[in-house]
């Protein structure tokens, strides 16, 4: 498609609303994907790292039973 001037781009043949409001819906769903994602991802970590402590030190207290 080509248009003769930027608001011929921007007014899109007269369904400019309908074009860029597709536009934005998407633009905003792929933003909440993201952040979404990273929120998980962070969470995830936190309790993997929050395991691996309880472990190390339910593994450390088994040790110093077993010194004893």
């Amino acid at each position: 498609m080509h248009f003769a001037s930027f608001s011929d781009f921007v007014a899109m043949g007269g369904y400019a609303f309908y074009v860029w409001l597709s536009f934005g819906l998407t633009g905003l769903c792929l933003v909440g994907i993201v952040i979404s994602t990273r929120l998980k991802t962070r969470s995830l970590l936190n309790e993997l790292r929050s395991k691996q402590a309880r472990e190390a030190r339910r593994q450390a207290a088994l040790q110093m039973e077993n010194t004893l």
